[in-house]
């Protein structure tokens, strides 16, 4: 069954134990934990032995599972510690994007060389190291994305397909999500309002407000038997206890409805 979770950056000026908490209570499955240096560590990298317990008892508290954790660094020794807490935690997936520039080759060919050897780290450690298309990055569209499997071919990588990155390249996300199922191994989602470069403010990030045909991607996903986490990620100002929990509730009873409408839930 496709697992719902919220990236807690969402509730970064919040403890982890208030973030699981509200996670919680919006209906979701599962979290992704927030160890983004200088903007969000839930997970913080330099401590997380001493986190550990205190982390799993309130993710089981909570009835959470643990989906996937964000790293956003492509740091080979800051990677190497989140591979071996993400193993120790149970999180399967560390997320992260390529770095480099759209449309610069040299950048795409160090990226490439940098993402292999990070992959070839996190299959190690028994980690699945996810890496999405982004707006302005090496890889930023469909035909990035599958160029950097196909170079790559490492068990140890996976594709953070996003919809929202993959409708600002110009692109339908619903069409494209079949091209690289294969290869998906975690799903970013939110919604976005224009063709950016930004997704907007939070409170428009929230599945339903934009532009994106989300009901036709869960419909593609589903389709094509994908049964992965779908973490919802929603990036910009601090946000209030209220204003996050509505965005977080909002999206999952969006979600939750297509995926029952379409007999997935």
């Amino acid at each position: 069954m496709i697992k719902l979770g919220v990236n807690s950056v969402l509730f970064k000026p919040f403890s982890y134990r208030e973030a699981a908490e509200a996670i919680k209570r919006c209906g979701y499955d599962g979290v992704e934990i927030s160890a983004i240096e200088g903007m969000c560590e839930h997970l913080n990298l330099s401590k997380w032995k001493t986190q550990k317990t205190e982390l799993l008892a309130i993710t089981e508290a909570c009835n959470l599972s643990f989906l996937s954790a964000e790293v956003a660094s492509r740091d080979r020794e800051r990677l190497l510690t989140a591979f071996e807490a993400c193993a120790e935690l149970g999180i399967p997936v560390a997320n992260i994007g390529s770095g480099g520039k759209s449309g610069d080759e040299e950048t795409f060919k160090e990226a490439m060389d940098i993402i292999a050897v990070l992959a070839a780290d996190a299959l190690s450690f028994g980690v699945t190291l996810c890496v999405k298309a982004h707006v302005g990055a090496a890889v930023y569209n469909t035909e990035t994305t599958l160029r950097m499997v196909n170079t790559i071919n490492s068990k140890g990588l996976g594709v953070d397909m996003d919809p929202s990155h993959i409708h600002r390249a110009g692109e339908n996300p619903a069409d494209e999500l079949p091209h690289v199922i294969a290869a998906m191994k975690h799903i970013h989602i939110r919604d976005c309002k224009g063709l950016g470069p930004s997704p907007g403010e939070p409170a428009l990030q929230a599945c339903g407000r934009g532009d994106i045909d989300l009901f036709g991607y869960f419909d593609a996903m589903v389709k094509a038997d994908y049964d992965g986490p779908v973490c919802l990620e929603v990036i910009g100002p601090d946000q209030s206890m209220p204003a996050a929990a509505t965005i977080a509730a909002e999206s999952y009873g969006y979600m939750n409805a297509i995926l029952k409408n379409i007999g997935a839930r």
